[in-house]
C-alpha cells in the first residue's frame, strides 16, 4: 500500500511517500527548484518520491493534503468582514490567489496527478500532531502544536496512544504564539517564515529588558498556558504587515530595517525578550499538558517546535521523561503528518515505524557523481577505502581546512545532519567569524551548531539524551574553551548526537578526528549560503563550494581540492561574494 502526503501552497511544499507504514522518501519542493521556502505545488519533491520507490502515480492507494482549504478560506473571510474597512488592500491581495489556486487544491491535485480517486483532508494541526506522535517511539504521550495558523488553530494540546489522537484544547486565531513571535521577527529586521530561528540566534546577544512590557500590553497568560494577544498592536489579522504604529509607539522606535547590520543593542535586547516570553508561554503549556495528562512523554510539532532553546529548557524544567520532535516539525512536515493519519488512524494499521533518522531526501551514486566530475573536467580524488577517507578528512579539518560534506541521502527538514553539510573544527576560536564572513556570507552573529559523537555527549554538554535532530539547546560544559566555535555568547550550543547506526560514514568520521586530536566535536552547518536552500545534487554542491571560501569537497567517496579549480563563468552569481584567502 502507498500514500503520498502532500503540503504546499502557503511555505516549505513538501512530498512524503509512505509504503506499508515505512517511509521511504521525504522532501521539500525547494531542494529542486532552489527557491527558498518554495510553496508551490510539490510536483518535483513528488516525482522524486515516486522514482525512489520504483512506481507510477497509478500505483498510489491513497493520496492526502496536510490541512483543509475551505475551512482556512472561512477563516479568511470572517476575519476581513469582522475588521472590514481596515483589511480592504490585503484583501485584494489574498482574495484572487484564493480564488484562483488556493481553493482549487482538490482539482489541482487530481489533474497534476491525474488522479480520479478520493483526496483525504486532515486539519492542519491533526496533521502536524500525527507528524510527530505517528512516528515517534511512543504508545502513548501528551502532544502539543504550535505554530502561526492552521485554518483556525494556532496551539492544540491533547495526547495519542496506539494509532489515535485526541486534540482535547485549541486556541484560535489571530491569538497565535507563533505569530507573536513572527511580529517581532520583522521588527527586528528578518524575514517572516523564514528568519525566525535568526531572531532566537540573536536573542542570546541581549538583555530581557521589555517582558514586563510584552507582558503588560500585548499578551495576557494564564496558568494553563491559554492566552490572548491585544489585537491593538498587531495588523497581520488585516493588513499587509505584522504590526502597526502602536507597536512602534509602545517600543518608541521603528522596525529596523532588513539586512541591516550591526544589530543595535536595543534589538537585541527586544530579541531576548521576545525569546524569554515564548520560552515562558511554551514552557506553561507543556506544564498544564503534563497535569492534565499525566503521561511521561511528550510530542511535539509546528514550527514553534523549531525553537530549539525552549525544547532544551522543556527536557531540563518539566515532568516529562522525554520529548519527541521529527526534524521537519514546521509546515513540511504535514506531508508525513498526513500519510500516516491515512494509514495508521483512517486506516487502522498498525504502527510500524519509528523516525530515527532524517535522511529521506536523494542520493547519488558514485558513478553519477563521477559521470558529472568528468563532463565538467573536474580535478578530483577517488577514494576506493572509507577509512583512508576518514583520516584524510580528519587531518584537513585539523589543519583548519573547512570541508563541504556531500554524503549519502539528504536530510529531511531545515538542519543539516552530516547529509548536506560545511564541516570545520570547532576548537578554533576565529573559526565562527570565518564561516560567516567567507563561507555562509551571513550576520556575524549566527552561532554554529557542533555535531559529537552520541558516546561522547555528555562529556562537553548539559544533556542526557540524544539529539540526532539538532533541535535541543542545552549548555556546555567547563570544557567549552576547547569548543569555541559552536559555544554560543550564553554558554549554549545547538547540538547533533551522531550514532553509527543512523549515519555510520558520518559517525566514522567525527570519530578518525576524535583519535586525532582527542575532541569528539566539529563545526557542522548546512551546505549553503545565505538565501539558498540547502544543496541537493552534486552540481548544487560543486556551484556552492566554488562560490565560496570553502578549502575541500566531498561527493560521496570524491575529493575536490579548491587549489586545483578556478572560478569560471558558471558561478558568477557567486562571484560578488566570494573572497579569496
Amino acid at each position: 500500500m502507498y500514500i503520498l502526503g502532500i503540503s504546499c501552497f502557503y511555505h516549505d511544499a513538501a512530498a512524503a511517500l509512505v509504503k506499508d507504514g515505512q517511509l521511504l522518501a521525504a522532501v521539500s519542493e525547494e531542494r529542486f527548484t532552489r527557491k527558498k521556502h518554495d510553496p508551490s505545488f510539490p510536483k518535483n519533491a513528488i516525482n522524486y518520491c515516486l522514482e525512489y520507490a520504483g512506481i507510477k502515480l497509478k500505483d498510489l492507494n491513497y493520496v492526502g493534503f496536510y490541512e483543509k482549504p475551505f475551512l482556512k478560506f472561512d477563516r479568511l473571510l470572517q476575519t476581513y468582514l469582522n475588521t472590514a474597512p481596515k483589511g480592504l488592500f490585503s484583501f485584494l491581495e489574498a482574495i484572487p490567489i484564493w480564488l484562483k489556486e488556493k481553493l482549487w487544491i482538490k482539482n489541482i491535485i487530481k489533474q497534476e496527478l491525474n488522479w480520479e480517486k478520493e483526496i483525504i483532508f486532515p486539519t492542519h494541526h491533526y496533521a502536524h500532531a500525527a507528524s510527530a506522535f505517528l512516528v515517534s517511539p511512543f504508545k502513548k504521550a501528551a502532544i502539543i502544536t504550535m505554530d502561526g495558523v492552521g485554518e483556525w488553530e494556532t496551539t492544540t494540546w491533547g495526547w495519542g496512544e496506539n494509532n489515535n489522537i485526541q486534540l482535547k484544547k485549541a486556541i484560535h486565531f489571530p491569538h497565535s504564539l507563533g505569530l507573536l513571535y513572527s511580529a517581532f521577527t520583522y521588527y527586528c529586521g528578518f524575514k517572516v517564515n523564514s528568519g525566525e530561528y535568526k531572531l532566537m540566534g540573536l536573542a542570546p546577544n541581549g538583555k530581557p529588558k521589555y517582558v514586563k512590557k510584552i507582558y503588560d500590553n500585548l499578551i495576557d497568560i494564564k496558568e494553563d498556558g491559554s492566552f490572548a494577544l491585544n489585537m491593538d498592536y498587531f495588523t497581520y489579522e488585516y493588513g499587509l504587515k505584522m504590526i502597526g504604529k502602536k507597536f512602534e509607539t509602545l517600543f518608541k522606535a521603528p522596525p529596523l530595517p532588513p539586512e541591516q547590520l550591526p544589530h543595535p543593542q536595543f534589538y537585541c535586547d527586544v530579541a531576548a525578550s521576545i525569546q524569554k516570553v515564548t520560552e515562558e508561554v511554551i514552557l506553561k503549556i507543556v506544564k498544564h499538558a503534563y497535569q492534565e495528562t499525566k503521561i511521561d512523554y511528550l510530542c511535539l510539532a509546528g514550527g514553534v517546535a523549531l525553537n530549539c532553546v525552549a525544547n532544551g529548557r522543556i527536557i531540563r524544567e518539566t515532568p516529562f521523561k522525554d520529548i519527541y520532535i521529527q526534524p521537519a516539525a514546521g509546515d513540511a512536515g504535514g506531508a508525513v503528518g498526513t500519510a500516516y493519519y491515512i494509514y495508521n488512524t483512517l486506516l487502522g494499521k498498525k504502527r510500524n515505524f519509528i523516525m530515527n533518522h532524517a535522511y529521506f531526501g536523494p542520493a547519488y551514486t558514485s558513478q553519477e557523481i563521477k559521470r558529472f566530475l568528468n563532463k565538467k573536467r573536474i580535478v578530483y580524488k577517488e577514494f576506493k577505502d572509507d577509512k583512508v577517507l576518514w583520516k584524510t578528512l580528519a587531518d584537513l579539518l585539523n589543519k583548519q581546512k573547512i570541508i563541504g560534506f556531500f554524503n549519502g541521502r539528504m536530510e529531511w527538514g531545515p538542519r543539516a545532519l552530516g547529509g548536506r553539510s560545511i564541516l570545520a573544527d570547532a576548537r578554533n576560536p576565529k573559526m565562527k567569524d570565518i564561516l560567516n564572513a567567507k563561507i555562509k556570507h551571513r550576520e556575524p552573529f549566527r552561532p554554529f551548531a557542533p555535531s559529537v559523537m552520541e558516546d561522547k555527549l555528555q562529556m562537553y554538554f548539559d544533556l542526557k539524551k540524544p539529539t540526532p535532530f539538532m533541535l535541543l539547546v542545552a549548555p556546555v560544559k567547563a570544557l567549552k574553551t576547547k569548543i569555541p566555535a559552536v559555544t554560543h555568547v550564553d554558554n549554549s550550543a545547538r547540538i547533533q548526537s551522531v550514532n553509527e547506526k543512523q549515519n555510520p560514514r558520518y559517525y566514522n568520521l567525527i570519530k578518525e578526528f576524535y583519535k586525532l586530536t582527542g575532541c569528539p566535536v566539529i563545526v557542522n552547518t548546512s551546505f549553503n549560503i545565505r538565501g539558498e536552500p540547502i544543496v541537493c545534487n552534486p552540481e548544487d554542491a560543486y556551484n556552492c563550494f566554488m562560490g565560496t571560501g570553502m578549502d575541500y569537497l566531498v561527493l560521496e567517496n570524491f575529493l575536490i581540492d579548491k587549489k586545483e579549480m578556478k572560478i569560471t563563468e558558471e558561478h558568477l552569481k557567486f562571484k560578488d561574494k566570494f573572497e579569496p584567502d
